[in-house]
């Protein structure tokens, strides 16, 4: 029975193992009970070959690489060529570990040089778990390289407590090997299998645990994004709603304008209608759209702006072109425009005497340029990289406008290039047309 157990534990954390080796690679094809189900039958499966093939190493070698490439393509989104492959390379890195497991211990550098028959089991259990445990930190170390999500987004120093706990029970089963000569009983070797295995199995517990607090923050985190881009966006169509609004009041008050017209041009007081007429024209540059790009979102978004810059004493420079065919959806001209103008807007406020925002947003040689330089006179921060944000207000919020803009550049394979220097910032995007 005893070397019945600890070969099932080994092929459970094997089993283990090998799906945070492939959920590198593709995403869960199923979850919940299926998931559970779909790992037992591997489990199963594996004993079986391990068992039935036992002598026969090549065909043992056969039917496992045929039997986890069935079952990881039930199991994850990918093509049975693709599981096939991994699961060869799989196999490779597996045998790898287990041969540098048996070299360390064959070696004479860490055993006691004492066996007895008592022990054989427990010495070569513990060197089959050492070979696992490689094989653990060896995924994990693949998961930093080539993983895209989860715990492979800790940064450097979090990468280097997480390993810790590996690193450290691999010391602890090479450490268990020089007391081999002390073990006297079976219940010895019950004891230091269970500790082997134990410290062995939480390395497990503790990459999942990290994995779904990392994947909640990550929910949370986007989330959060969303919520704010909601709130732009809102922000930015009530300000539109306002415009058209106030454009239909307008409207009704040209009306009665053109009927006082009449009415004084009918009883022939040209005196008073030259002071009217000079009167409302004062006005119409203020009330009339100044930006015409042919894209009635676009237009809504840079009139708004340019008049809230007006307000606030910024001089607002724009070069645009016909607009009407561009290809980005409504919603994302309103999260890049409003987040970089507002961002502008912020920043020439703070300034004591240069207040210019420069706006190109044209659609030429098959490529949409949108570019912004405004003046500011405070330092700009990077964090780990990116832009942190001046606002002190709410501090989640920091970066998180511009994040915004590079996940739609992303979306739509553009690029773009953020620089400072004189006072100046320029963010400038170019998506395909």
């Amino acid at each position: 029975m005893f070397e019945s157990l600890p070969t099932v534990l080994m092929i459970v954390f094997e089993v283990f193992c090998c799906k945070i080796f492939f959920e590198i690679f593709g995403k869960v094809r199923y979850k919940g009970w299926i998931n559970a189900v779909q790992l037992i039958l591997l489990v199963s499966g594996v004993f079986g070959a391990v068992k039935g093939f036992a002598n026969i190493f090549i065909l043992k070698q056969i039917a496992l690489i045929l039997i986890i490439a069935i079952f990881m393509f039930w199991h994850m989104k990918i093509s049975i060529k693709k599981s096939l492959i991994l699961t060869v390379l799989y196999q490779a890195l597996l045998l790898s570990a287990d041969y540098i497991a048996f070299l360390i211990y064959y070696s004479g550098l860490v055993s006691s040089g004492e066996t007895t028959s008592l022990t054989y089991v427990l010495e070569s259990v513990l060197v089959v778990m050492l070979g696992k445990m490689l094989l653990y930190f060896s995924v994990l170390i693949i998961k930093k390289k080539f993983g895209k999500k989860s715990t492979e987004r800790l940064v450097e120093s979090e990468w280097l407590k997480f390993l810790f706990f590996p690193v450290f029970t691999i010391i602890i089963m090479v450490s268990m090997f020089t007391v081999f000569g002390y073990v006297e009983t079976t219940g010895q070797i019950y004891f230091l299998f269970i500790i082997a295995f134990g410290m062995a199995g939480m390395n497990i517990v503790e990459f999942y645990l990290i994995n779904d607090i990392v994947e909640r923050e990550i929910k949370l985190h986007e989330n959060e994004i969303f919520h704010i881009q909601v709130k732009n966006q809102t922000e930015m169509y009530r300000s539109i709603s306002e415009n058209f609004d106030c454009q239909k009041r307008k409207t009704h008050e040209y009306k009665n304008q053109i009927v006082c017209i009449e009415s004084l041009l009918g009883n022939k007081k040209y005196q008073e209608l030259e002071k009217y007429v000079k009167e409302i024209y004062g006005h119409l540059d203020k009330e009339l759209d100044t930006i015409n790009t042919n894209n009635v979102i676009v237009n809504a978004i840079l009139n708004t702006k340019y008049q809230e810059a007006d307000a606030k004493g910024i001089v607002f420079v724009f070069r645009v072109n016909d607009l009407s065919q561009i290809r980005i959806k409504d919603e994302d001209v309103v999260t890049i425009l409003s987040n970089l103008l507002n961002n502008a807007i912020e920043a020439c406020e703070k300034c004591d005497d240069k207040k210019v925002i420069k706006l190109k947003f044209v659609n030429e040689d098959k490529m949409i340029i949108i570019a912004v330089k405004n003046t500011f006179n405070h330092p700009i921060c990077y964090e780990n990289g990116e832009i942190k944000s001046s606002k002190i207000s709410r501090i989640e919020e920091h970066g998180i406008g511009i994040k915004n803009i590079i996940k739609v550049i992303e979306k739509y394979s553009g690029s773009y290039i953020i620089e400072d220097s004189k006072n100046e910032f320029y963010f400038s995007i170019i998506i395909p047309a």
